[in-house]
């Protein structure tokens, strides 16, 4: 008996040609499972002029909705303004499944709850931590659970970010699923030749913010350069806090040994990362880091803080910890200054071949998917009941947004029917499971 094949509908106000970790994931994961014979469609914001339906490699159908984003890429909240073109991709594209992504998207939220009016499975996937203390964490983390109250199942990437979701949003452990996210190795590569040792360049590729630990870097920085007269420093990115990092350079002249790159697209950051021996990631919250990823299939050994779901992505070998302070920090990388002799970059590239695969990834998305579709289907009355458990105020509010929803999609329903929605031939490549589409994407890139 053949395998179910699932017909998915990501969506996330985060994709391409916006470059992050949230992006990247959505593509290639969306790659593997058009590999695996799945049919895949993204549903995402306007970027600039980009609008529309495009295609990109391997035949993955991007929906770019016209709408504008609002704040940090995210479009403005509407609660409905986004349910009339939903159910049109939802019902042209045969949709069975919608795979939300990131608890910042707006976007994400509103196709989640659209969904389960409609009656489809709708999958939830949690790629950053919150706290619990300040307004905007209050804020989202009740958003978050008004959410993931009638999602069907959960996907976290890594368990510190598992633990912080079930804690925020009250979901059932036994419905979270721990996936982390993987490297495409095909495209981070070592250097051909091992780099001289007698200069030491560290590297560091990150958005320069608060949460990224830029304040960090202000004080590491010039107390390492003090020590090792033979330490240099690259540094890419953009952000906030780069005036800070330039300050720094100019008090303590040292513009020969930190160099500053400004954002470098993702092409790019391969060519940057094998120019280093070292690579230091200082943020303040993680729940997963990619970076760390892609520096260790590069050869580089890695510095980080002790945060998050940092300490589960590397083998203790290939990472030195560090408290996100300035002394501990300095620290480590004394100490991985010292253990640097004994990494060979090829060593570390294989091994990050076999404990990170996105084809690995997609296999296990595949079980979540199939859990989803055989959970039962209930109605408007057993699904508003959830609604109510979520607060006092809150779950009244949350049902009443729910009830509105579900009048409006009817509306909608008499307004067009069903039946007067044209459906899009499927588009979907023969299976091949031998990276070539991973290859030819980076080839583009």
């Amino acid at each position: 008996m053949e395998d179910q094949k699932h017909r998915i509908l990501m969506v996330s106000d985060f994709f391409y040609p916006n470059f992050g970790g949230v992006e990247n994931h959505i593509y290639l994961l969306s790659q593997c499972l058009l590999k695996l014979g799945h049919k895949v469609v993204v549903a995402t914001h306007a970027y600039g002029n980009r609008s529309g339906v495009r295609y990109m490699t391997g035949g993955l159908k991007v929906y770019y909705i016209p709408w504008r984003p609002f704040l940090m890429q995210n479009t403005l909240p509407t609660f409905y303004g986004t349910l009339s073109i939903i159910r049109t991709i939802l019902v042209r594209e045969k949709i069975s499944l919608v795979h939300g992504h990131q608890a910042f998207s707006t976007l994400c939220h509103e196709a989640l709850m659209h969904a389960r009016t409609m009656g489809y499975r709708a999958v939830f996937t949690d790629h950053s931590l919150y706290g619990f203390a300040d307004v905007g964490s209050i804020h989202m983390n009740k958003v978050l659970q008004f959410t993931l109250a009638d999602v069907s199942q959960a996907i976290c990437v890594s368990h510190t970010s598992k633990e912080n979701t079930v804690l925020r949003s009250g979901l059932p452990p036994e419905r979270v699923f721990v996936i982390p996210n993987a490297v495409d190795t095909a495209m981070f590569k070592p250097a051909p030749k091992p780099l001289d040792r007698n200069e030491i360049i560290i590297v560091v590729i990150s958005r320069l913010v608060y949460r990224k630990g830029a304040d960090l870097l202000v004080e590491v920085i010039p107390e390492v350069c003090r020590i090792y007269p033979n330490v240099r420093f690259i540094i890419g990115g953009d952000g906030p806090k780069r005036v800070r990092l330039e300050e720094m350079r100019e008090k303590h002249s040292l513009q020969d040994r930190v160099e500053m790159l400004g954002a470098v697209p993702h092409a790019q950051v391969q060519s940057v990362l094998i120019s280093g021996h070292i690579f230091l990631n200082s943020s303040l919250t993680e729940a997963f880091c990619i970076a760390i990823l892609e520096a260790a299939s590069c050869g580089l050994l890695t510095v980080s803080t002790r945060v998050g779901g940092v300490p589960e992505v590397l083998p203790d070998d290939m990472i030195v910890l560090a408290e996100p302070d300035p002394v501990d920090m300095v620290l480590a990388i004394r100490k991985a200054i010292s253990i640097l002799p004994k990494i060979d970059p090829q060593v570390m590239h294989e091994r990050m071949k076999k404990l990170y695969n996105w084809h690995d990834v997609a296999k296990r998305t595949e079980i979540v998917y199939d859990r989803a579709l055989k959970c039962s289907n209930q109605n408007l009355i057993e699904r508003l009941s959830r609604y109510l458990s979520c607060g006092a105020w809150a779950g009244k509010l949350f049902a009443l947004v729910m009830i509105i929803d579900y009048l409006l999609w009817h509306l909608l329903r008499l307004w067009k029917p069903t039946e007067d929605i044209d459906e899009v031939p499927d588009f979907i490549l023969p299976k091949n499971h031998d990276g070539k589409v991973l290859q030819d994407f980076n080839a583009e890139q």
